[in-house]
This record gives structure tokens, C-alpha cells and sequence, in this order.
């Protein structure tokens, strides 16, 4: 092969090598460290509503802080294995009081002080399935969770006669991000990988092509040169 050729054979190599290993480690890494979902009910608007696509990074339990959006599976409680959308109000040690204030000034505190939570929809509090109050100490390793829309959610307020509505930190399965810059990079470096593969596979087909040009340049033997 003439040096051009083997010049292109090695570079097709090495470029389709470095686009495969940067397109599959992109892939192994997104679906090792974020997840997707589509939000079905409308216990979290406005914040989410029926439709949308969230994404979230798959998080242990015990990561996850006051305020967070998490998905969960808690099919004992819920009857189905699909995940369930809420906000974490209250960790291990907190104290949770609903309510504080009236009428629109209505707030949930924690450890003694009122929430603001611009997110809940309307000026409702914590309100709902007929409870008008709670008072929820969250044992360790469990949260306190509830729907932004406090009216149409089932929440941890549904199941105040199960340790106060408080689950383990261990049915969560992720925390819903807002900042997609590290999944926009993982998607660019799984593009960038196919974009390399692709460009390595026409650096192969240029070697092999430059490869039977040179055979073709080469005269044939003179036929007092041919041994019978």
C-alpha cells in the first residue's frame, strides 16, 4: 500500500474508534445518569401539566433537598409501577404544619417557618381530600411530599395515617432538572460520535481507492523478466 493509502487506513481507524467510543459512552452515560417521563395527571401544574416531557437525573434518596420535583414508584401506595411527580416538602427531622395565616395567606411552614411557594397553584395552601390541617414530624430517611396543584393531588396528605405520609427515600428514582446543559452536551458528543464514524468510513473508502490506483500505476513486468 503506498504511504498516502496507509496514511488514510490508520486515520480511518483511529477517527472511527474515538466516534464510536465517544457516541456509545455518551449513550451508556445518559441512560445511566438521567431518565425521561411524560407528566399524565394534573397534580403539579402549573408548574407541569398533562403532556409534558420532563427530564431527570437519577439521584439517590438521600440527595434530594426541600423543594425539589422528584418522580418516585410507590406502587403499594399508589397501585401501579409508573413513576408519581411531586415536590419534596419536608425531610428527615422537619417538622411539617399546614396551616398558617388565612385565606390567601395561607402557608404551609417548616420548622416553624411559612413556605413561599410561588409555585402552588392559585392562593391555596396544602388544603384537600377533606383534611384541613396536619402536623407531620418526618421520621429520618423519609420525605414529605405534595403536588403543586393542592386541590387535585394525592399526595402525602392522602396517606396522613401511614407515618404521616412520609415515604422512604429509597422509592425515589430521580430529581426533575430545569437545566439541560448537561444533557445538550451528551446529545452534541453522541452526534459528534456518529459525525467521526461516518467520516472514518470515508477515510477507509479513500484508502482503499487510492489503494488500487497505485496497484494500477504499477507496469507490468517486462516479459524478458518473466521466469517459465
Amino acid at each position: 500500500m503506498s504511504g498516502k493509502g496507509r496514511g488514510l487506513a490508520i486515520a480511518a481507524v483511529v477517527v472511527g474508534l474515538v466516534g464510536l467510543l465517544l457516541g456509545l459512552g455518551g449513550v451508556a452515560y445518559a441512560r445511566q445518569a438521567f431518565g425521561g417521563s411524560v407528566v399524565s395527571s394534573e397534580s403539579m401544574t402549573p408548574t407541569y401539566g398533562p403532556g409534558d416531557r420532563v427530564v431527570y437525573e437519577r439521584v439517590d434518596g438521600s440527595e434530594v433537598r426541600r423543594g425539589d420535583v422528584v418522580v418516585f414508584s410507590a406502587p403499594d401506595r399508589y397501585g401501579f409501577e409508573g413513576l408519581v411527580m411531586e415536590r419534596v416538602i419536608g425531610v428527615g427531622g422537619d417538622h411539617v404544619v399546614c396551616c398558617t395565616g388565612e385565606g390567601a395567606g395561607t402557608r404551609v411552614s417548616v420548622n416553624g417557618k411559612p413556605l413561599q411557594e410561588p409555585y402552588v397553584k392559585s392562593a391555596e395552601a396544602s388544603r384537600g381530600f377533606g383534611m384541613s390541617s396536619y402536623d407531620v414530624r418526618v421520621p429520618e430517611g423519609r420525605l414529605f411530599m405534595l403536588g403543586d396543584h393542592r386541590a387535585n393531588a394525592r399526595d402525602s396528605r392522602a396517606f396522613l395515617d401511614d407515618r404521616g405520609g412520609t415515604l422512604p427515600e429509597s422509592v425515589i428514582r430521580g430529581r426533575v432538572i430545569e437545566d439541560y446543559t448537561v444533557p445538550a452536551v451528551l446529545g452534541t458528543a453522541m452526534m459528534l460520535g456518529v459525525v467521526l464514524v461516518l467520516v472514518g468510513v470515508g477515510l477507509g473508502i479513500a484508502a482503499v481507492v487510492v489503494r488500487r490506483k497505485a496497484r494500477a500505476l504499477v507496469p507490468p513486468p517486462p516479459p524478458w523478466a518473466v521466469q517459465v
